[in-house]
């Protein structure tokens, strides 16, 4: 069974993390595993994109509202 957390614990783990805690500790204490919390940092690392920091999360809700545009401007330019 998984347990599915909150984005609000997610983004607290991450912060300990960038403020020095280890994964290990944090998964001792917190109770997640270290392999998910070192997911949840990577998804909050900001890369640069064109001059723009985004994150992983970021990029991949853009990937999301770009293939629903794609499959609308299929629709349409059926219609025409």
């Amino acid at each position: 069974m998984s347990i599915r957390y909150s984005q609000d614990f997610k983004d607290s783990l991450v912060k300990l993390h960038q403020e020095g805690r280890s994964l290990k500790s944090l998964a001792d204490e917190f109770g997640p595993s270290k392999d998910s919390i070192a997911i949840w940092v990577k998804q909050a690392t900001p890369i640069m994109i064109k001059g723009q920091s985004k994150t992983l999360k970021d990029v991949k809700q853009l990937e999301k509202r770009l293939a629903i545009f794609e499959e609308e401007n299929e629709i349409l330019s059926r219609i025409s």
